[in-house]
């Protein structure tokens, strides 16, 4: 049993650096298919053949991982997902921060 939760920050901030990638991608569909740019007239199509394969790897991946970690450590179940959570978000928000 992992009793300890620095295992699990680690090992999502690991997931995290990859994971800027993904998030990126999900924040640039979005804002697009919110306010989209005038001048782009090649459609979503193409975008969303990018975007599906790379999130959903990434989301198979990281599900994967944790679920197996989740059975070896001794915290709560709350607390396992929101640390990691906090630590897959934790490099794309420090990018973030340092180049505004």
């Amino acid at each position: 049993m992992i009793r300890r939760w620095p295992m699990t920050v680690g090992v999502n901030l690991l997931l995290g650096i990859p994971g800027v990638v993904p998030i990126w991608l999900l924040w640039f569909l979005t804002a697009n298919w919110i306010h989209p740019e005038p001048t782009e007239n090649d459609g979503m199509a193409l975008w969303l053949m990018i975007v599906i394969p790379v999130v959903g790897l990434y989301a198979l991946l990281w599900s994967v991982t944790n679920r197996a970690l989740a059975r070896r450590t001794s915290l709560a179940a709350r607390s396992y997902w929101l640390l990691s959570v906090t630590g897959t978000l934790l490099p794309t928000t420090a990018l973030i921060l340092m180049y505004p």
